[in-house]
């Protein structure tokens, strides 16, 4: 079975609208719903500031981290995934994001302000691509 994260229509229009305001700086947002081994089920966003302020880095406060998680908690949630943007790049992960998302090992969701595409990556062995729906 192929691995996918499920994302509602109404919330990646959010996350594109998120990364549009946040323009030029990179946006970023934390993901909260359920999962499976294959499947990661998004029921909830949470869209968090970029503290780092830049085009081609993104950092989210613990505060707002702790929040997240906070959030996730107190509905029996997981984190299902990180999203952020790319403002002038494609929508693949750098050599940033695969460093962190080692520590993260979730769907890493990507926007590109560059070719307007919302791409999703997993690290398992390796970086894989997986299906957004």
């Amino acid at each position: 079975m192929q691995k996918k994260i499920l994302i509602p229509d109404s919330f990646l229009a959010d996350l594109k609208q998120h990364a549009n305001e946040e323009n030029p700086y990179e946006a970023c947002a934390i993901l909260l719903g359920n999962t499976d081994e294959e499947t990661w089920q998004t029921t909830e966003i949470f869209l968090t500031e970029n503290i780092d302020k830049s085009e081609i880095n993104f950092t989210i406060s613990n505060e707002q981290l702790l929040e997240g998680y906070k959030r996730a908690e107190e509905k029996g949630l997981d984190i299902v995934g990180i999203f952020h943007s790319h403002p002038k790049s494609e929508a693949s992960p750098s050599d940033t994001d695969v460093k962190f998302m080692k520590g993260n090992p979730v769907p890493w969701v990507i926007y590109s302000g560059l070719t307007k595409e919302m791409k999703a990556y997993l690290l398992d062995s390796e970086i894989i691509q997986i299906t957004i729906k």
